[in-house]
């Protein structure tokens, strides 16, 4: 594992390893989707993880999907995530907020409007949604007008700005795992016949067109896109096409110059490394299920140039210095993944250290 402790620079940051923390939903914010008051020693606690990229962040009311997920788009909201950004560059880390629009993925009752969800068609996604009653069916979602697309990929702007005036050293925009990026892209969530729908380059458009208001608004150096090619999350299907629109929209946020390119990998490695071929800037691949002893293997290979570790980091927020020395890692609670209050499954998993004084 040697060349995963080798120092690397993406974008303005200098990162001491080749390690990430990667997004995952917690839903500890407060109702108005300011982040809970635990959030800044839960990320703190983890910042040496070189790259911290946080839960999936809604950029609007339109955006969010789940319960007590956070948003970046009020003066709230703002405050909020400056504690956390203080708290993480204090304890010498780096964060990226994940921008994340939801899309057909919600349920009125989840939303601060209660209105119906949006995406490219009026088509459901076909799964239920966890909401305050209960799982419930999601709804038919309304199809965005154009008028509408103009308007969320200006949100996506200001989201990504007020990230920045929250103390966040960039975003990530959140293209995978069935959300509205994604809705674009899929064939069957997408049957639209005007420059959005139809060919791969126009259900294409709407991502590329998002990172590049994104780009104008804080940098390229500051801007991140994941993807999730394959990844049928949310009943998003690519289609035969799906290896050649993922090349296309890669190529294409090539020449934007992005910081770095997250690839949420299931399994295509043909498609896998010919990304690598495409992208030349900084490459996260995330393979879900992956042994620890395998973690450096992209690495090692070159395949990646970053690994983003999830569920390891979440139960150890010393998971880079118990990685080091070959200490056994906390088992996670999966009982508070996504919801709870006060610190149990959050800021109370045991260090290396805590877990040796007890042992004494």
């Amino acid at each position: 594992m040697s060349k995963l402790w080798t120092k690397i620079k993406i974008g303005k940051m200098e990162l001491p390893h080749r390690l990430a923390m990667a997004p995952m939903t917690r839903s500890r914010a407060e109702e108005d989707g300011t982040p809970g008051e635990l959030s800044s020693l839960y990320y703190a606690q983890r910042a040496s993880m070189g790259l911290i990229i946080s839960e999936g962040t809604q950029p609007s009311d339109d955006g969010q999907g789940y319960l007590n997920s956070p948003g970046i788009y009020t003066e709230k909201h703002i405050e909020g995530w400056n504690k956390i950004t203080n708290a993480v560059h204090k304890a010498d880390g780096h964060i990226f907020i994940q921008l994340m629009h939801v899309g057909r993925m919600s349920h009125p009752d989840n939303t601060p409007h209660h209105r119906q969800p949006v995406a490219p068609s009026a088509i459901a996604p076909g799964v239920e949604m966890f909401t305050a009653k209960g799982m419930q069916d999601i709804p038919v979602p309304r199809e965005l007008t154009k008028e509408d697309i103009q308007t969320t990929i200006a949100d996506f702007r200001k989201a990504a700005a007020a990230a920045i005036k929250a103390g966040a050293d960039g975003v990530e925009i959140h293209g995978a795992n069935g959300y509205l990026i994604n809705q674009f892209l899929g064939e069957n969530s997408n049957t639209r016949t005007d420059e959005y729908g139809g060919s791969i380059e126009n259900r294409s458009r709407f991502a590329i067109e998002v990172a590049k208001a994104i780009i104008e608004e804080i940098g390229a150096e500051r801007t991140g896109f994941r993807i999730s090619p394959g990844t049928p999350l949310g009943g998003i299907q690519d289609g035969e096409q799906g290896s050649e629109l993922y090349l296309h929209l890669v190529k294409e946020l090539a020449q934007l110059d992005l910081a770095y390119l997250h690839v949420m990998h299931l399994g295509n490695e043909k498609l896998l490394q010919d990304i690598r071929t495409s992208w030349t800037n900084t490459l996260l691949v995330n393979r879900a299920g992956r042994a620890i002893d395998d973690i450096s293997v992209d690495i090692d290979s070159g395949t990646a140039d970053l690994v983003p570790v999830g569920v390891w980091s979440l139960a150890n927020p010393d998971f880079v210095e118990r990685l080091k020395v070959g200490f056994p890692l906390n088992e996670v609670d999966r009982n508070t993944l996504y919801a709870g209050t006060g610190s149990k499954g959050y800021t109370d998993y045991p260090t290396m250290d805590e877990v040796k004084a007890q042992k004494q």
